[in-house]
């Protein structure tokens, strides 16, 4: 019944916008890098908490939080105090995945949620758009990810939008030259220019995978094999001279869809385990957006 209404609220909210998908995706990949998988994301400031939705990575960008707080109040009516906040947001990230064309995965449950969040976690673990490879590997292998892991889960830039300010740099002064990245397709470059100015437009949007934006399949690899990645760490993963088992993954996935779908399960499934609250730590909220009193 939990993942019935669950899934009914998500459905709803995908047909609307295809784009919600890849925020609620994103939303338990921002939480669990952040003190594991506890909802800490969602908590709103207050007298004891400063928000994580503050920080460099989710100020005007992490969105969904309406449908958490839809799907928590159709739940806390079916079955009150029993369904954390963390849970929601791992099987949420599933059937967004399901919902756009991907394989579905067995979400595990029984997480609980925190009492705290950290807006310096926020900003020091979330690789940012403009991170290195080494960067990348570090940050992901700090939450006991692998390189399969990273460029696995990167694959979930086959959905969804990216801002202007995200990967601007790329375009108008990658090196500090003020040239291009010169590994960007000049066909792409130019439309990428058309809708991200110099100065200006920071919440301009553009697909992630711009072949199938709303589509998770293989796509994302196949358009860094041509140069069509769109932010610098999406890129990185295929640069020339940096890691080799990185581009080999990329080539792989690109060949052949089904594999990369079963390791994307593998590697949330994985994600979706870091540090989880479990017996009495942490609490079940009854609102997602704060702490019980």
């Amino acid at each position: 019944m939990v993942e019935e209404i669950v899934k009914s609220v998500v459905e709803k909210a995908v047909m609307k916008e295809a784009r919600m998908a890849a925020s609620l995706l994103r939303l338990h990949f921002h939480d669990c890098f952040v003190q594991g998988c506890d909802a800490s994301l969602l908590l709103d400031n207050s007298s004891t908490i400063v928000s994580e939705k503050g920080s460099n990575p989710n100020n005007n960008s992490a969105r969904g939080f309406d449908v958490v707080d839809q799907i928590k109040s159709e739940l806390e009516k079916a079955c009150p105090k029993t369904v954390s906040c963390a849970d929601i947001l791992a099987i949420t990230a599933r059937d967004s995945v399901v919902l756009s064309g991907g394989v579905g995965w067995e979400v595990l449950l029984g997480r609980r949620d925190s009492r705290s969040a950290s807006l310096s976690g926020s900003n020091n673990n979330i690789p940012a758009p403009n991170s290195t490879l080494q960067t990348l590997i570090t940050k992901f292998k700090r939450q006991g990810l692998d390189e399969v892991d990273l460029v696995a889960l990167s694959g979930s830039h086959t959905i969804g939008q990216s801002r202007c300010t995200s990967f601007r740099q790329r375009l108008y002064n990658q090196s500090g030259n003020g040239q291009p990245d010169s590994s960007l397709d000049k066909s792409y470059y130019s439309r990428l220019i058309s809708g991200c100015p110099k100065s200006g437009g920071d919440n301009n949007l553009s697909p992630l995978d711009f072949v199938s934006p709303t589509k998770f399949d293989n796509y994302y690899f196949k358009n860094l094999l041509s140069g069509y990645g769109l932010l610098n760490s999406d890129e990185e993963l295929f640069a020339k001279g940096q890691g080799k088992k990185t581009m080999e993954l990329v080539k792989l996935y690109a060949e052949n869809e089904e594999l990369f779908l079963e390791q994307f399960a593998e590697s949330m499934v994985k994600m979706g385990n870091i540090s989880p609250l479990t017996g009495t730590v942490g609490e079940i909220r009854a609102n997602c957006r704060t702490v019980l009193s």
